[in-house]
């Protein structure tokens, strides 16, 4: 009876132990169908997603409050009578407009001819008031010249990337949330990173576009021309300074010819004297070969 027992109870936790078997092979099986699944997820999810961003890449972009983006740029070149009577308005100017000083140079070429080089930008609302103003500096208008460059559709171009951007980088992170496997969040991470990356790109170009068409780039060249009259100097009239200094100067070359020809003679004085011995020697034969001739 008691081995009866014992064979029903090698037998019962036998069963037990098969039973525990095949529930773990199961348990397995669907884990192993689970990661394959998990595998697959992302790519999918990732064709999906760069799907769904080209179509919204692809939608006719509406414009911005329907009005035009432009950016002006003007150039000016005038004569002014005092260049830095000029340039102190057109600063007066800026200021009062809201605008600033990009660049500011002075140039003189010679005593007559100097020039002011200045680089401005002002508020685009008053783009036309402020060369107006700027034109009334100048005595003459040597060159005008003013352009636009519609950048519209470049903005509205920018502006849908970035929303599609935007979508793509919201998808991403909520990927992230659900993300179980590590190569998954990894993988997402890097997409992500590059996404914002790009965005803030976007987003540059789009701030520069806007700056570019709040503040319009004046650039100005005054050039000032001074004729110069020579004034009456005094020195180049003083007449008796010059005289006497003509009196003294030719008293001096007299006295210094004087006591050259004082120097020379006295100087040679002995030389003198020999020449002056030889020639009375020489005179005497002469004059008593004469007398002996005659006789």
């Amino acid at each position: 009876m008691k081995k009866m027992l014992f064979y029903i109870l090698l037998l019962a936790l036998f069963g037990l132990l098969l039973g525990a078997c095949s529930a773990m092979e199961e348990k397995s099986s669907v884990s192993e169908m689970d990661v394959a699944n998990d595998s697959t997820s992302y790519a999918e999810k990732e064709e999906s997603l760069q799907t769904e961003a080209e179509e919204i890449n692809g939608e006719a972009p509406a414009e911005t409050n329907n009005q035009r983006m432009i950016i002006h740029n003007a150039t000016i070149r005038t004569n002014v009578k005092e260049l830095a009577k000029a340039q102190s308005n057109i600063e007066q100017k800026v200021k009062e407009y809201g605008g600033y000083i990009v660049e500011s140079n002075v140039y003189k070429e010679d005593d007559q001819t100097s020039s002011g080089h200045m680089i401005v930008r002002i508020p685009e609302k008053h783009f036309d008031t402020f060369l107006n103003e700027a034109e009334e500096e100048a005595s003459k208008v040597l060159e005008r010249h003013v352009t636009g460059q519609d950048v519209t559709e470049q903005y509205v171009d920018l502006s849908s990337r970035l929303k599609s951007k935007r979508v793509v980088e919201e998808r991403l992170i909520t990927f992230m949330e659900g993300a179980e496997k590590t190569e998954d969040l990894l993988k997402i991470s890097s997409d992500l990173a590059t996404v914002q990356e790009e965005i803030e790109v976007i987003l540059g170009k789009m701030k520069y576009l806007e700056n570019q068409v709040s503040f319009s780039t004046i650039e100005l060249t005054m050039i000032e021309n001074r004729v110069i009259i020579p004034g009456i100097e005094n020195n180049d009239l003083n007449t008796w300074e010059k005289t006497k200094k003509q009196f003294v100067t030719s008293t001096n070359g007299l006295l210094a010819a004087g006591s050259a020809i004082v120097v020379f003679f006295i100087g040679n004085l002995p030389v003198f004297l020999i020449l002056g011995v030889i020639a009375f020697v020489v005179y005497w034969i002469i004059k008593r070969r004469r007398l002996d001739q005659k006789q």
